[in-house]
């Protein structure tokens, strides 16, 4: 999960706020105080922590929650709404020119993740109908052409290169080259130093000039913390940023990147980084991950990752089954093997809200485990498979012996599909006659 170690520390505190009928302006300033520890652990700027727990304490011991019926919620719902203006409030998309193409150069330091994103970024924005070019302007690290040129051809992208240019003029080059191509998008890789210094942005302010981005996008590595936030403000005094992109937000990071980099720089997270995959770039909606700290899921996402990896006929009759208590283990085996080969089964888990860690502890699945659980449900017969409520004793022990495992993994398997059938009511309720999400806090 996304800053699981934070998360956990908020969602305790809050925990305990939720449960009380009055809140008294000493429990505030105990929970905020728990809240301003777990935020500096996490590597969050110390002048974004004072700020936002001073802001949160103003409204947390105000009319607004002395007059409610539920304070402790109150108190809940002020933290997410302050957590989510830190980062932005709502989400910003990557603008577009009114004449095509539409420019986007990515800049940062080497190892922050540039050329990949790149790549991503043309994947995602392949994936909205739109024909992006990639530029590989980046001729000092050695391989960074040729891999572009690899992860373009991997897409279907056209990608440009041209030996003994200098970036300035590839660039510009690569301009013409779009136009005459027809491409609405042209992302620029450029190349990247150990550390800012003046050669670097003087190169970087030249294809500027050459090419007249309408975004300059920063990719900046969230494990980094400050360091990723000392770098955005150089940057973008320099060179005037209109957004960033943060990567490797997957990782149990420290997170203070993503809390606090849109404060100090005043520049917006525009998209995110979840995975090495190509399709691991996601739009960045601040909300959305208030709520994943907070414990509060993210369904919005969960059902947009669904409806790009499932088929609709597919995903109809499943939910059918869902909804008659007609879900087999053989339909559970399918599901797991689409949702592992997209690699939506771990992240659904952490998105859907109320989930308990020890459920969601039962329900991981390893590379191991899953060969393991595909031999047992095929060492079952075609009945045990359909309703698996049969399956006594003798039978766990034929199953066990049949599979090779233990009776042990034989009742951790049945335990997994129960598990599941129950999560996966829960999203079909959400989805049957419109959102039924119980959160914390009232939302009105």
């Amino acid at each position: 999960m996304v800053f699981s170690s934070l998360a956990g520390r908020l969602q305790e505190v809050l925990r305990q706020l939720r449960g009380r009928g009055r809140l008294t302006e000493k429990d505030v300033d105990e929970a905020l105080r728990e809240v301003k520890l777990a935020l500096l652990e996490a590597d969050v700027n110390f002048k974004v922590v004072r700020s936002f727990i001073n802001r949160v304490r103003e409204r947390a011991v105000g009319e607004e929650v002395s007059s409610s019926l539920t304070p402790g919620q109150m108190v809940v719902k002020i933290v997410h709404q302050e957590l989510t203006a830190l980062m932005g409030a709502k989400e910003e998309k990557i603008r577009v020119a009114a004449q095509p193409p539409t420019v986007v150069v990515l800049v940062g330091l080497q190892g922050s993740g540039k050329t990949t994103t790149t790549a991503k970024l043309g994947r995602h924005l392949k994936m909205q109908g739109r024909r992006p070019m990639l530029v590989a302007a980046d001729i000092y690290r050695p391989a960074a052409v040729r891999q572009l040129q690899i992860l373009g051809e991997k897409l279907e992208l056209p990608v440009y290169s041209s030996a003994g240019k200098d970036p300035v003029a590839i660039a510009r080059e690569a301009l013409a080259a779009a136009k005459k191509q027809n491409c609405d998008y042209l992302l620029v890789d450029t190349a990247g130093r150990l550390h800012v210094n003046e050669e670097l942005m003087e190169e970087l302010r030249a294809i500027k000039e050459a090419v007249r981005p309408e975004e300059i996008l920063l990719v900046v590595d969230a494990m980094t913390g400050q360091d990723a936030v000392n770098v955005a403000r150089s940057f973008h005094e320099k060179l005037s940023l209109t957004g960033l992109v943060l990567t490797k937000l997957e990782s149990d990071t420290r997170g203070g990147a993503a809390l606090s980099i849109r404060e100090v720089t005043g520049c917006p997270i525009k998209l995110v980084g979840t995975g090495e995959k190509l399709e691991d770039l996601e739009v960045f909606y601040p909300e959305r991950l208030a709520s994943r700290i907070l414990g509060m899921g993210d369904v919005l996402s969960l059902i947009e990752k669904a409806e790009a990896a499932v088929e609709k006929d597919q995903a109809r009759d499943l939910l059918k089954k869902i909804q008659e208590d007609r879900l087999t283990l053989e339909d559970f085996l399918d599901q797991l093997r689409q949702l592992r080969k997209t690699g939506l089964w771990e992240q659904a888990l952490s998105l859907l809200p109320g989930v308990k860690p020890k459920q969601l502890q039962a329900l991981q699945v390893s590379e191991e485990d899953f060969k393991h659980l595909e031999a047992i449900i095929q060492s079952m017969t075609p009945a045990e498979r359909r309703d698996p409520s049969i399956i006594n004793a003798s039978r766990r022990k034929r199953i066990a012996l049949g599979s090779g495992r233990k009776i042990q993994e034989v009742n951790r398997l049945l335990n997994q599909f129960e598990e599941s059938k129950k999560l996966m009511k829960q999203m079909a309720k959400m989805g049957k006659g419109g959102p039924r999400i119980r959160f914390p806090f009232p939302l009105s």
